[in-house]
């Protein structure tokens, strides 16, 4: 009989109710009116370069208009082509550590890093840093209408630049005043700037007021305010966060319009929660073969977790520290889309990646996919597992190397994930062997049983179902 395999990772509070993990793995229904479906593996990390100031992360990146990325790392900022050539700008930053902001005018790119902002030359890639009575610091920079547009740490306070340029006036200010929270994060969507407070959010637009142009939308004050500032982020033409709000944090929302539509579910929620801090999320978001992903990390609590809008169904991307055995965060901290590449920093090092779907290793370590299944009941009753065969892309093995004769492992839990059995091994094809199959014998017996399979060999993974024989006692 066919059982229920694919699908997302929903691992709810008690694992009686569902233990069903999906890392590196992501759910993908066919669109030719069948109802096939399938696993596939997320993509590699194939290294691009590595910039060189050693020690430090990719803090944060952008594209701008002029058609070379912006990377900085650690206290210094590069500029990147598309043939992954890079050269380091002039001039330094006051900080080192920390996630930054970017924003481009088309002339000058402005990165603030909560302290300190800085313009950068586009043309002449020289630094300045900015010294004005009326700027006041900034977690975050966007453009809208020629200006640039900046929060005030810990205030209501945001405040804008000179039309298209680099001067400040001390009565360019506004308040988000909706309510008595801080506003901690803003983005620029739409033409509308969506300022997020701590319980509260608020809509703002360029009204052409001489004065001070940007004005409140009128009807767009939301409820739900933002846990972490740098989890908002832009994907499928609206907005997505981590919120928080007068009864609690831990939801992840997009806009509906301007009413927040909860994408997180409970098992999401619940994971969020067990964090000891959340607050220090970050996310980034692409598209890619039509799925649009916004990948959240959690730094402290070293997890990964990937929201697919096409499916609407959330899955774990994880790297395995081959040091210490773990599973830990994905090694992206940001991303830029350039020269038909996506384009990721890693979080702890100079190196640049590409998300490449073909590639089937974190920079050479390995990536490991795992599916553990919906728990099958016998209602009561001892089953006699007989067998099971794993649906898979065969043939897929490699020339020479690990993964000329690529497998996949299996290991069950008769107690809803609590404990788990010795590991099985099966070969899913040489290159060519496209008939053959991968099943697995005498498997036991049990009133419960929950099935994990798990990929290492840096092959194509594909996995469209799975079939088990399985009788009563």
């Amino acid at each position: 009989m066919k059982i229920p395999f694919l699908g997302g990772a929903y691992k709810a509070s008690s694992r009686n109710l569902s233990y069903q993990e999906c890392v590196n793995f992501f759910f993908e229904r066919a669109e030719d009116g069948t109802q096939n479906a399938a696993l596939l593996g997320t993509p590699g990390t194939r290294l691009l370069t590595t910039l060189p100031n050693t020690g430090y992360g990719i803090r944060g990146s952008w594209l701008p208009s002029s058609g070379y990325a912006i990377f900085v790392q650690g206290d210094k900022v590069y500029r990147v082509t598309n043939s992954w050539n890079y050269t380091v700008c002039a001039g330094t930053l006051q900080t080192k550590t920390g996630d930054v902001c970017i924003a481009d005018n088309g002339t000058v790119a402005c990165i603030v890093d909560g302290i300190y902002g800085y313009f950068l030359d586009l043309t002449t890639n020289v630094i300045t840093q900015i010294v004005n009575d009326a700027f006041y610091g900034a977690d975050k920079v966007g453009f809208i209408d020629g200006f640039f547009i900046f929060n005030k740490p810990n205030t209501q306070q945001f405040y804008i630049s000179s039309l298209y340029g680099t001067d400040f006036d001390g009565l360019d200010f506004a308040s988000a005043e909706g309510s008595t929270d801080l506003l901690i994060s803003l983005i620029v969507d739409h033409r509308e700037v969506w300022m997020f407070g701590t319980s509260s959010t608020e809509v703002f637009y360029n009204s052409g007021n001489p004065d001070f142009p940007i004005e409140r939308l009128q009807g767009a004050f939301i409820e739900h305010g933002c846990a972490a500032k740098n989890s908002v982020a832009k994907l499928d033409n609206t907005v997505f966060w981590v919120g928080r709000d007068n009864n609690g944090n831990g939801t992840v929302w997009r806009a509906n319009g301007y009413t927040p539509q909860r994408i997180s579910t409970h098992a999401i929620e619940y994971a969020l929660q067990s964090y000891d801090e959340i607050s220090d999320a970050t996310a980034y978001t692409y598209q890619q073969d039509g799925h649009a992903f916004y990948v959240l990390t959690f730094p402290t609590a070293e997890k990964t977790w990937v929201y697919d809008a096409a499916t609407q169904l959330w899955h774990e991307r994880a790297y395995l520290d081959s040091t210490t055995g773990r599973f830990t965060r994905h090694r992206s901290n940001n991303h830029v889309f350039m020269g038909n590449t996506h384009v990721v920093g890693d979080f702890e090092n100079g190196n640049l990646y590409a998300l490449d779907p073909d590639y089937y290793s974190d920079n050479g370590d390995p990536l490991v996919s795992i599916r553990s299944c919906a728990v099958i009941s016998g209602e009561g009753k001892r089953l006699v597992f007989k067998s099971l065969q794993i649906d898979m892309e065969e043939g897929v093995g490699l020339t020479t190397g690990q993964g000329v004769n690529p497998v996949v492992s299996l290991d069950w839990s008769n107690d809803h994930g609590h404990s788990w059995s010795n590991t099985l091994q099966t070969s899913f094809g040489r290159m060519g062997n496209y008939t053959r199959r991968a099943i697995f014998y005498r498997l036991g017996q049990a009133r419960d049983r929950i099935f994990r399979v798990s990929i290492s060999d840096p092959v194509k993974r594909v996995i469209t179902g799975a079939y088990l024989e399985v009788t009563p006692e």
